[in-house]
């Protein structure tokens, strides 16, 4: 057994097909400066077909799952655009007369070399990111065919010694049963999408085989433990085989609990919405029983094109999913930029902390008119269902107060055009940063609602960047300080009277429900993925039991202790 890094669940068996290596031998060719104009102009229409293509994929991703994955080729276009890594180029081809191709390859190779030096795995995955987007560019200045993968095979494991977005984009389920790369890990953009397409990876196995992999070699690979086995014996395929198909079954089984009430054996019911970035996600929290629309992250409306949309553009989106929802509630996250969501057409400052920074509610009350536009959609678009507004990032009551006299500014604009909404329109902000939490009783005299953004909470409370692999392993969602910004919040929204929801990703985590149950927190948001799956642990859960549990977290100090508490909890049952 061969153990590497788990960074997309499931197992598989299967042949292997080995992707050849993406790499060129180029001859330093040297120009004469007469020929520099020309070098230049291939470079440009290199950069423009690179960009047409990047941009097809990014679309193709959004269609297929979603606008939040589809991101990850922002960084693509971004480095295509970035002025170091351009000016490098340029600057090679005018001052040492190189050819656009050498010129790229040796400035790849250049800033490649400088990410892999950096003690930093988040800054070496950029580092492919570069690779990605300079061997494109390389392609069409060579003229090269793009490497195909087989679709008229058998279906295979795919091997690659690393594997790009713009790779996984074609990748077909049907004919990939797993990936495996020999660098790489789980924040990786590779990753991501794997996860996203539901295709399981093991990745960073690099010098940790002798010889290289052989295309139709048996392999057998689990995508949670990083583990791998080259030419598995009868027993271990007999042993994978048994897996794959439990997880299947587990599947197929799990999805007719889509229309039964998460409620637990004694009679306590949890409401289960979704968090979703389009329409399409919408459709498949549906068909998995979601209890509405508990965060719409809108940001994703404002990518992907070269300006804000209108108010038409958003309401139009806003009321159809308010229509789709049949009814239950749509919680319309306001826009929230800034950090690591950049808008192409709207520069924001260089910062040296930018999640720390200029975002979220910061910009909307800086700039009304981008703001009303986006609360006058969201107003409407409450006439068709019950929508509701939430406020990110409020870390004081003056921000709240402010995002409402707006929200009526808005009110006052639409009666003057004689347009319908929700005058009662429910009001709630996102409880993210430490400030809140600890001034929940203030803000609570404000809104209707909290939503717990746990994501955000769990980094900032603790003062650690879960996609910085060097402190990574610090990031705990169980720390005791975690858990007492949680109370707080639910003690300070019980004694207003108002509902206090979670949307971040504790939300779909089964081992957090002792945690919601004792605290008396009745409503979870989570990713469409994840609503059968909490669900079912739901089904088989005592409320009794699991607040006993949860008072019993509350009393430890460690963040270890908590974690082995809430899983022994959690212990497996058959759908």
């Amino acid at each position: 057994m061969i153990i590497g890094i788990g960074a997309a669940p499931g197992v598989a068996i299967g042949r292997a097909f080995v992707l050849p290596t993406w790499e060129w031998d180029i001859p330093d060719q040297k120009m004469d400066v007469v020929d520099l104009t020309r070098e230049f102009e291939r470079l440009t229409e290199g950069i423009r077909t690179s960009r047409c293509e990047i941009e097809d994929m990014k679309k193709e991703v959004k269609e297929m799952v979603g606008p939040e994955e589809s991101s990850i080729f922002d960084a693509h276009l971004a480095i295509l655009e970035d002025p170091v890594f351009m000016s490098e180029i340029r600057g090679i081809i005018e001052r040492q007369y190189k050819a656009a191709e050498v010129a790229v390859k040796e400035a790849i190779d250049h800033f490649v070399t400088m990410f892999d030096l950096l003690d930093d795995e988040y800054m070496k995955e950029r580092a492919a990111d570069i690779k990605d987007v300079g061997n494109r560019l390389l392609k069409h200045l060579l003229g090269a065919p793009e490497i195909k993968l087989p679709s008229d095979t058998q279906p295979y494991i795919l091997v690659a010694k690393e594997l790009s977005p713009s790779q996984l984009v074609h990748l077909n389920p049907n004919h990939v049963l797993g990936i495996v790369t020999l660098i790489g890990g789980k924040t990786s953009h590779s990753a991501i999408m794997a996860r996203a397409i539901g295709i399981p990876l093991v990745a960073g196995l690099e010098g940790k085989r002798e010889e290289p992999f052989q295309t139709g070699e048996l392999l057998a690979i689990d995508g949670d433990e990083g583990h791998l086995f080259v030419d598995p014996d009868q027993e271990t395929q007999r042993v994978y085989e048994e897996k794959r198909l439990k997880l299947q079954r587990k599947k197929e089984q799990l999805q007719l609990l889509a229309e039964v009430d998460a409620v637990t054996r004694d009679g306590e019911q949890l409401t289960l919405a979704a968090n979703i970035s389009s329409f399409k996600e919408l459709e498949t929290s549906m068909k998995h029983g979601a209890k509405g629309v508990g965060l719409f992250r809108t940001e994703f409306l404002y990518m992907d094109r070269s300006e804000f949309p209108t108010e038409e553009e958003q309401f139009d989106i806003y009321r159809r999913i308010a229509e789709r929802a049949s009814g239950h509630p749509v919680v319309i996250r306001t826009l929230d930029i800034g950090g690591d969501k950049q808008l192409d057409y709207f520069a924001l400052p260089e910062e040296d902390n930018p999640f720390l920074g200029y975002r979220a509610i910061r910009i909307c009350l800086d700039r009304p008119d981008i703001f009303l536009t986006q609360l006058r959609a969201i107003l409407r678009a409450s006439a068709f269902g019950d929508v509701r507004v939430l406020f990110p990032m409020i870390s004081s009551v003056d921000e709240v107060r402010q995002a409402k006299e707006l929200l009526r500014k808005a009110m006052i604009q639409l009666d003057e055009r004689g347009e319908s909404y929700d005058r009662d329109l429910s009001i709630g902000i996102m409880i993210e940063v430490p400030a809140a939490a600890a001034i929940a009783d203030l803000l609570a005299e404000e809104v209707d609602f909290f939503s717990i953004g746990t994501n955000d909470l769990v980094q900032y409370v603790l003062a650690v960047d879960r996609m910085n692999e060097q402190i990574a392993h610090m990031y705990h969602p169980f720390h005791p300080a975690v858990l007492r910004m949680l109370r707080m919040t639910a003690n300070a929204a019980r004694d207003r009277g108002i509902e206090v929801s979670v949307c971040g990703e504790m939300a779909g985590d089964e081992r957090a429900i002792p945690i919601w149950l004792e605290l008396g927190i009745q409503k979870l948001s989570m990713s469409p993925q994840s609503l059968l799956r909490v669900k079912h642990r739901v089904l088989n859960t005592t409320a009794s039991s699991a607040r006993e549990t949860g008072r019993q977290s509350f009393r430890l100090a460690r963040s270890g202790e908590i974690e082995r508490l809430l899983s022994d909890f959690v212990t497996p049952v058959s759908p």
